[in-house]
């Protein structure tokens, strides 16, 4: 049966137009998303075969290009369309961290860096540079690699915030593995930023460890 012959209330444009977004199940939103269905499925049906198997909603937000468009009913237009979605989600949080300080909003700051971290499948060394009043000023990506491997230089991050006109950093890097447990290598890298940033008087607020599904936090931790 085609979603034009299910009940007004059942149809999901409709029950998101009638009740919010978030009545929707994971499938009835990615069936909006997918718009039509397949030869004998509907876009619902679709959608909960794709859910099931990929394992559920983010790991396919999270898959690659490749295993992406090798499932049938997707292809090149809709990854193309999901990137873009995923990319407006992302600067929507950073649109909202920008109207407030940092510090008045460490859940939006956790999930903003969740969003930008938590799907790469290598570590990544990452700041936001705020200004004296901890507003954000940007985030920048600043080393690739696993902390042991790839070098975090403290001039190249001072030199930065300098140009930045920075007062503060919140530092952030992922776990690939998954685990956001701080490591020894995490805790000498952020002893050693923030010897060289305190050289200049730009406080490290925080230094963000982002896992599967957890972030820890230095300063929660009392690391800083």
């Amino acid at each position: 049966m085609s979603i034009r012959d299910w009940p007004e209330g059942e149809r999901p444009r409709e029950k998101l137009l009638a009740l919010g977004a978030e009545a929707l199940s994971d499938a009835e939103l990615l069936a909006i998303f997918l718009r039509v269905g397949v030869a004998g499925r509907s876009a619902v049906d679709l959608a909960r075969d794709l859910l099931s198997g990929f394992g559920g909603l983010r790991p396919l937000l999270e898959a690659d290009q490749a295993r992406f468009c090798a499932q049938r009913g997707l292809g090149q237009a809709k990854f193309v369309q999901l990137q873009a979605v995923m990319e407006l989600s992302r600067r929507h949080l950073a649109s909202r961290l920008e109207r407030d300080a940092a510090l008045t909003s460490p859940g939006l700051v956790r999930s903003y860096l969740a969003s930008r971290l938590r799907h790469l499948g290598h570590e990544e060394f990452a700041a936001l540079f705020l200004d004296s009043q901890h507003r954000v000023i940007r985030y920048e990506s600043l080393f690739r690699g696993t902390l042991d491997s790839a070098s975090v230089y403290p001039r190249e991050v001072a030199r930065r915030a300098l140009e930045l006109g920075a007062g503060a950093i919140i530092f952030a890097h992922n776990h690939p593995s998954g685990v956001a447990e701080p490591s020894d290598a995490d805790r000498r890298i952020t002893a050693r930023l923030k010897e060289a940033l305190g050289l200049f008087e730009i406080r490290v607020l925080d230094h963000f460890v982002v896992g599967d599904g957890e972030v820890v936090s230095f300063a929660e931790r009392g690391l800083l």
